[in-house]
């Protein structure tokens, strides 16, 4: 899927994920924020950004919500709040890959 919406094309999979994670970069996630209507990105929802990312790149796999908020200081149901979903957008705004249907049960 493509999404000519944005000030440039990205391309996803019927999902919503990227389907090239590597071409993620703060433009991109603005630009998925706005699209999913979370707004503008606060330095909250940077940190959680990171932490996944982190995460993601040095494990390999999905980490516990709970925790990312945590280590970051932050209230640990932080990542609905910030957003609007139990973490799917979050992932997706991150930029990493759909993780599969098993573990989207969990996010």
């Amino acid at each position: 899927m493509l999404d000519r919406t944005q000030d440039f094309p990205i391309e996803t999979d019927a999902d919503g994920f990227l389907l090239h994670p590597e071409e993620w970069n703060e433009q991109v996630a603005d630009q998925l924020a706005q699209s999913d209507g979370i707004g503008p990105l606060t330095p909250s929802h940077w940190k959680i950004i990171e932490s996944l990312r982190t995460h993601f790149f040095k494990t390999g796999a999905l980490p516990p919500f709970r925790h990312i908020c945590l280590e970051n200081h932050l209230d640990p149901h932080c990542i609905p709040e910030l957003f609007k979903d139990t973490g799917r957008e979050a992932w997706r705004i991150a930029g990493l890959p759909n993780p599969g249907e098993e573990a989207k049960a969990y996010v």
